[in-house]
């Protein structure tokens, strides 16, 4: 939901935003228009497309989510301390890379660690 508030309005769109393939993009927005998340609306500038937005219901979603992520990160740092969780975070992305990891891809799953096949 993130991308489409962010202006990936088509399966195309949200597909190269995420790295993900059309269809599968297709098969969520699917579920994001079942669950009332999005809804699709007529493109003023071109009356045969149809753009994607964000509920209501679907902005209340995502800040709920990015709550409960911050009472998450909250209790890690209480528990392991700033310092800690500093160097974890840098860990994790020295593992994964700060660039995003195309599940489309052959091979990803094979992916080493330092994100050669």
């Amino acid at each position: 939901m993130r991308a489409i508030a962010a202006g990936a309005d088509s399966a195309s769109d949200l597909g190269r935003h995420l790295s993900i393939a059309k269809q599968s993009a297709a098969k969520t927005i699917a579920v994001l228009l079942e669950r009332g998340y999005v809804v699709r609306q007529p493109d003023p500038r071109d009356a045969r497309r149809k753009r994607l937005q964000v509920t209501p219901l679907g902005f209340e979603v995502m800040h709920q989510g990015e709550a409960i992520f911050d009472e998450l990160r909250t209790q890690w740092e209480r528990q392991l301390g700033a310092a800690e969780l500093a160097i974890l975070e840098r860990q994790l992305t020295q593992l994964v890379g700060s660039a995003p990891i195309r599940f489309d891809t052959p091979g990803w799953i094979a992916r080493d660690l330092d994100g050669s096949a």
